[in-house]
């Protein structure tokens, strides 16, 4: 698994795994349940990971619509 972004906007993180679905690249949320502990203020980023082979290509994907990677 690789991470190819951090965000604390969940609308940024589900357009982000949008346009990875689109380009049949399936993602993993990590941090998804972090919420729970941090009251839902947003204080923690939630990183949008990929598999290792697929990495350069998210990342081709992720450039291609503007989009920041870590």
């Amino acid at each position: 698994m690789r991470v190819v972004a951090n965000t604390t906007d969940p609308v940024r993180l589900s357009f982000l795994r949008a346009l990875l679905a689109d380009a049949g690249i399936e993602t993993f949320v990590l941090d998804a349940h972090i919420s729970a502990v941090e009251g839902g203020i947003g204080a923690f980023p939630r990183r949008l990971a990929v598999a290792t082979e697929d990495e350069p290509r998210a990342r081709a994907v992720l450039a291609e619509a503007g989009e920041a990677t870590t």
